[in-house]
């Protein structure tokens, strides 16, 4: 590889880089919405989906589960803004490997439940499986947006940098 093909690359990757990271930050903020939207008309089923992963007191997985829509949606109207983009995106890290290991400790635990992800949730219906895999693989991707963001948090139509008056995201050096 020539140091103007490796040039280029970079040259690409820095004008790509704040677009993709629209993108990413628009996904995530898209991915909250919805989970928060799904669940915020009956926090009780959320409640009780939370309660069905079996890793706390009832008491207290229904009062987690009456806020994680809360939460959800906060995430989402935060990134949809482009607010406090890098700390949204480390809470958004901390909360999907929370949900990674709670889908992975059900699974290794062999109960049948609905994460309750964008829903509901809770215990099956006898004779529905559980899809444990899909589920870890897909918070995983999420987990990877939320990762770029922690990196990369500045883009383009973002209030964080509005707000610091600092020139936009095309011009910063890298």
């Amino acid at each position: 590889m020539t140091a103007a093909s490796t040039s280029t690359g970079a040259g690409r990757w820095h004008a790509l880089r704040p677009w993709l990271g629209v993108a990413v930050r628009l996904g995530l903020a898209a991915v909250w919405l919805f989970a928060g939207a799904t669940k915020v008309g009956d926090l009780p089923a959320s409640g009780r989906a939370v309660n069905a992963y079996q890793v706390m007191p009832y008491d207290l997985a229904t009062v987690i589960g009456a806020a994680l829509p809360f939460v959800e949606l906060a995430l989402g109207v935060l990134l949809l803004a482009g607010l406090a983009t890098r700390l949204v995106a480390g809470v958004s890290a901390a909360l999907l490997v929370v949900f990674i290991a709670g889908i992975a400790s059900a699974w290794a635990r062999g109960l049948a439940i609905d994460c309750g992800c964008f829903g509901s949730g809770g215990q099956l219906a006898a004779g529905q499986a559980p899809t444990y895999l899909p589920e870890i693989l897909r918070d995983l991707g999420f987990l990877a947006l939320a990762g770029f963001l922690l990196i990369w948090p500045r883009t383009p139509f973002a209030l964080d940098g509005w707000l610091a008056g600092e020139p936009p995201v095309e011009d910063e050096d890298e």
